[in-house]
């Protein structure tokens, strides 16, 4: 039983951290053209990365300290998540870095910071179906 709770307890922090990157990307969005669309982006690809780390942890996978969106993707057994087209995970993958670091990123449009927002809201729906619902609470 405690070994329930204690799952239980890291899947919702995990949820609970997830949750706030959509939340945060979502909001920032409203900004409209004063928007910084490579944070929402990057927090968009932070909610995936977060629910699919908890989707891992449900299962009682291990996995790397990556950002890696294909990367974490491949840990899951297959069929697990419908088909995702691995250029999202790569372009979700490559927001991680591109809002941290100056250098030669290109910058995200506003429609692919709004992709990106979306991306995240199909993988949480998803991975939500998958997680047990204690930890949804």
């Amino acid at each position: 039983m405690l070994a329930d709770q204690a799952l239980t307890a890291i899947l919702r922090e995990w949820i609970h951290r997830a949750e706030g990157d959509l939340t945060t990307a979502a909001h920032t969005l409203r900004l409209g053209r004063a928007c910084p669309t490579e944070i929402v982006a990057f927090h968009a690809q932070q909610c995936v990365e977060k629910y699919l780390k908890a989707a891992l942890v449900s299962r009682g996978t291990n996995f790397p300290m990556v950002h890696d969106i294909e990367k974490l993707v491949g840990l899951l057994p297959a069929g697990v998540l419908a088909a995702w087209p691995i250029r999202e995970q790569r372009t979700l993958t490559s927001y991680a870095v591109s809002a941290r670091y100056p250098g030669d990123f290109e910058p995200v449009s506003i429609a692919e910071a709004r992709e990106a927002v979306r991306i995240a809201r199909r993988v949480r729906k998803e991975i939500r179906r998958l997680l047990p619902k204690a930890s949804l609470d």
